[in-house]
């Protein structure tokens, strides 16, 4: 298993930048996750309700072969808006594809729901546009995990939802892997009652707490195997169960075409089934990315996409419990420490 890289973000991986805005009034933000270069992607969306924008042109099948920038915003479907602020910041530095006089960036978005959290929602016009310009201004390689970007207003289960990110590098062949996420799952990330994550077992150097094994044989309380999730009356976006979304990027240096990267997606969806329960649901718009910065070379082993997809989806679930880890209470959504004293 390769280890984490210097920052253990998504941005360990060469040529990849993210940034990060929030309204704490608001209780929602947007994250970019914004290409050096333009870059290969794709797609995989398995959760029942997604909020996507310019997704269909990430099939294989279709002739743009590279993104600019994705961006992950809250605001239901009003956060699709924030795709045109990152095109605003590229176009204003002649980023895109160019057609005669023309410069059109490229911009796949994906939302998340996060309108019943307590948050000022009374907006004239949805303020993500605004939001996701700053962001993508203030794209570097370090950022905060938790009540950031697109993670500042989450809920996961019945806890404080959040952004996560985590890596896997090998210095010795230079292949990276990274994983952002801004987790607002129906689904639980921790085991029952217990502290301990889902994906307790892939933790690296301690990154979400360091806990001991969990109970052996453990056994779920009915309401988490119904995906009834407990909740207080007074919290509507508890009570309604299409309050949700996990939304996610998944990047790496390795040179892939869209077909690759397309299954580099796929299996990175794995993550989050590794890490929430339930996951998918007719309720949830799971949507993930993947983005190949094309800077290594995988080789001709026919085996190679397929450990490449593996460590995509272990990233993947180690970013949704550093996001849960590292949120804070707010509103009637308790963070993790909380609720677990820890």
């Amino acid at each position: 298993m390769l280890k984490p890289g210097p920052r253990n973000l998504i941005t360990d991986v060469d040529g990849i930048l993210v940034g990060n805005t929030q309204d704490p009034a608001l209780r929602s933000g947007v994250s970019v996750v914004l290409c050096e270069t333009p870059s290969v992607a794709s797609v995989d969306v398995r959760g029942g309700a997604p909020g996507t924008r310019d997704t269909d042109l990430l099939d294989p099948s279709c002739r743009v072969d590279c993104v600019d920038a994705i961006c992950l915003s809250g605001g239901s479907a009003f956060g699709l808006s924030a795709a045109d602020g990152v095109m605003r910041w590229l176009r204003e530095r002649g980023r895109g594809i160019a057609i005669a006089d023309v410069v059109v960036p490229i911009v796949p978005t994906a939302i998340l729901f996060d309108l019943l959290n307590g948050g000022d929602k009374h907006w004239d016009w949805p303020p993500y546009r605004e939001l996701a310009y700053e962001a993508t201004g203030e794209a570097g390689r370090d950022f905060s995990l938790g009540n950031v970007g697109a993670g500042m207003g989450a809920k996961a289960g019945n806890l404080k939802g959040g952004l996560g990110s985590a890596s896997a590098v090998d210095p010795a062949s230079g292949l990276q892997v990274g994983a952002l996420v801004a987790v607002n799952a129906r689904g639980y990330t921790t085991m029952g009652d217990m502290p301990q994550f889902w994906a307790w077992a892939l933790e690296q150097q301690g990154e979400f707490g360091g806990l001991p094994p969990p109970a052996h044989g453990l056994t779920l309380p009915v309401s988490h195997a119904r995906a009834d999730l407990t909740h207080d009356p007074a919290d509507a976006a508890r009570s309604d169960p299409r309050a949700n979304t996990t939304i996610a990027v998944v990047a790496t240096n390795a040179r892939l075409d869209k077909a690759s990267a397309e299954r580099l997606a796929m299996m990175a969806q794995d993550g989050l089934a590794r890490a929430i329960r339930p996951v998918h649901t007719p309720q949830d718009g799971d949507t993930v990315f993947a983005v190949a910065t094309g800077r290594h070379d995988l080789g001709a082993d026919p085996l190679a996409l397929g450990e490449l997809g593996t460590l995509a989806a272990d990233c993947l679930a180690r970013a949704v419990a550093r996001g849960i880890y590292n949120a804070a209470t707010l509103g009637m959504a308790r963070g993790w420490r909380d609720v677990f004293g820890r």
